[in-house]
C-alpha cells in the first residue's frame, strides 16, 4: 500500500502536470467579454434630411422619374422609336440614381464611407439628369405620335427637368460653400503655423 505522502507526492505531480499543459492548450479561457458586432450600428432614418430641401426635392425627383418612366411604359407601338427608347434610359437611370442616393442620405450611409465627396456626387448626379431629361423631353416632344402616354411623359419629363435644376442650383451653392469653408480653414491653419515658428524664432535667436 502506498504512504499517505506518497499519495501526496503524485497528487502535486499531477496537480503541475494539469497546470503545464493547461498553459500550453491553445485554448485558454478568458474573463474578457464578448461583444457581438452590431452591423446595423449606427443606420437610423434622418427625418430631418426628408423634411429639408434636399431631401423634399429628392424624394419629388424619385416620385416624378418613377411616373415619366411608367408614362413612357405604356406606348406599345412606335415609329420611330429612337425618342421613346432615350426617354425611358432616361427616366429609369434617373429614378434608380437618385432613389439610391435618396436611401444612402436617409439612412446616414454616407457617413460610414467619409473619403467619398458626397456633395460632389449629389452634385453632378443632379447636373446631368436636369440635362440628359431636357434633352430626352425635347426629342420625345419632336419624334412623337400625339399619343396620351406620349404627353403625359414629356410633361413630367419637363416638370422633373425643372426640379433637377432647382436642385443642382441648391447643391452647386452648397458645393462651393464647402469649398469655402475648407479653403479657410486651411488659410487659418497656415497662418497659425507661420505665427508659431516666428514666436519659435524670435524665442530662439539662435535658430535665425
Amino acid at each position: 500500500m502506498r504512504t499517505t505522502e506518497e499519495t501526496e507526492g503524485f497528487d502535486g505531480e499531477a496537480s503541475n502536470t494539469s497546470m503545464i499543459s493547461g498553459a500550453s492548450s491553445p485554448y485558454q479561457p478568458t474573463t474578457e467579454p464578448v461583444h457581438a458586432r452590431n452591423v446595423l450600428g449606427g443606420i437610423r432614418c434622418d427625418v430631418e434630411y426628408l423634411k429639408s430641401y434636399f431631401g423634399i426635392l429628392k424624394v419629388v425627383e424619385v416620385v416624378l422619374s418613377l411616373i415619366a418612366f411608367i408614362c413612357i411604359e405604356t406606348i406599345m407601338m412606335c415609329s420611330p422609336c429612337g425618342g421613346v427608347y432615350f426617354f425611358e434610359f432616361v427616366s429609369c437611370s434617373a429614378f434608380v440614381v437618385t432613389g439610391v442616393l435618396l436611401l444612402i442620405f436617409t439612412l446616414n450611409l454616407h457617413t460610414k464611407v467619409p473619403h467619398i465627396n458626397w456633395s460632389l456626387t449629389d452634385l453632378v448626379n443632379t447636373a446631368v439628369s436636369a440635362l440628359f431629361f431636357f434633352l430626352s423631353s425635347i426629342v420625345l416632344s419632336c419624334i412623337n405620335h400625339n399619343t396620351g402616354a406620349e404627353i403625359a411623359a414629356v410633361i413630367f419629363g419637363f416638370l422633373v427637368t425643372g426640379v433637377y435644376g432647382i436642385n443642382t442650383f441648391l447643391a452647386v451653392r452648397r458645393w462651393r460653400r464647402g469649398n469655402g469653408c475648407q479653403g479657410a480653414a486651411q488659410t487659418s491653419e497656415y497662418i497659425r503655423a507661420r505665427t508659431a515658428s516666428r514666436g519659435e524664432m524670435e524665442s530662439r535667436p539662435e535658430l535665425a
